[in-house]
């Protein structure tokens, strides 16, 4: 067990989780856990690291999501994120999207239970930081029970730290990644058991979970709960987070325009950087969902952030559209 909360995470998504949304978002909540989008450990061997693993002091705490499969190289870009004082290493065995796939990385990893296990283990040997594990229930036709128990034993062997399940198979073949966070069946109760069998264990759930109330009915049985889109498409949902799942009334819970007004500052030091409007305001969309006029206020975002010379009165603007 680490010193880090796992009872709420935001989970890494690719293309929404980078570090403008992470920043947004740790302004509804200083407790729960947030990650990053998956970076690739060739892209930070060859890459540009800074472009790649830099963040706010303030997105603390934070996790790097890894996608790899070369226990040596893993050890080395553990190292790595740890210099850059990442609060948690996470290694992607979830994710089935074909480019993933072609990589020999994410979800087609809990077809080789003991080289994850030799990843965890080569990770774990390399870094302070505590080590995790995304995965799914199973994968195509590897999907039963012995399988998945399997799975757990050995990473519980090798020393990992939690382990984070998305309630739901993947299918490798004839399902895109949109698909397989949606048809396949969710099984929480698979999730739930694990927790019983391996009871010292960490284990977080993760799939299709919506609400603050279904978090409280996840963590009766589990150490915590993972949520991805539904807080990207509606982020005022984590107003009544800390309240809510960590017991903290130590502040009042902000309405919309108090996250917003706290953001300003932000932006407009990304923009006075050389950063574009368009790239932070993406992730602030939803701010309004539910709302009256909250359509104008995405709309008026959408058709004014990426003009030429876009600067933060376009959103001062929306704001007036939904006061």
């Amino acid at each position: 067990m680490s010193s880090i909360s796992r009872r709420f995470c935001i989970a890494p998504m690719l293309d929404c989780t980078d570090r403008h949304d992470r920043y947004f978002l740790r302004l509804f909540s200083k407790h729960m856990l947030l990650y990053s989008e998956m970076i690739t450990t060739s892209a930070i061997m060859h890459g540009d690291r800074d472009y790649l693993l830099g963040f706010n002091q303030a997105e603390h705490p934070v996790a790097v999501q890894l996608g790899g499969s070369d226990p040596e190289v893993l050890a080395r870009v553990a190292k790595i994120c740890e210099d850059y004082g990442y609060d948690e290493i996470n290694l992607n065995v979830g994710c089935p999207s074909d480019r993933v796939q072609s990589g020999a990385f994410g979800a087609c990893l809990m077809a080789e239970p003991e080289l994850v296990a030799e990843c965890v283990t080569a990770m774990k040997s390399s870094t302070r930081l505590p080590v995790t594990v995304k995965h799914r229930t199973g994968i195509d036709e590897q999907d039963s029970w012995d399988e998945l128990v399997k799975f757990t034993q050995l990473q519980l062997d090798a020393g990992v730290d939690a382990l984070i399940i998305h309630a739901r198979k993947a299918w490798l073949k004839g399902l895109s990644p949109k698909q397989n966070r949606d048809i396949p069946p969710l099984q929480y109760d698979w999730v739930y058991q694990l927790k019983q069998m391996f009871s010292g264990a960490e284990i977080i759930i993760n799939g299709g979970i919506k609400t603050l109330d279904e978090c409280q009915q996840h963590l009766a049985q589990v150490d915590g709960v993972m949520l991805g889109r539904e807080p990207y498409a509606n982020p005022y949902m984590l107003a009544e987070l800390d309240k809510r799942l960590f017991n903290d009334s130590s502040r009042a819970i902000p309405d919309r325009m108090q996250i917003l007004q706290s953001l300003y500052p932000y932006i407009e030091s990304e923009m006075s950087a050389g950063m574009t409007l368009s790239k932070i305001i993406r992730h602030i969309i939803g701010l309004f969902h539910g709302q009256p006029n909250g359509r104008l206020w995405r709309r008026y975002l959408s058709e004014n952030a990426y003009k030429k010379g876009a600067d933060i009165r376009v959103i001062q603007q929306a704001a007036e559209l939904v006061s």
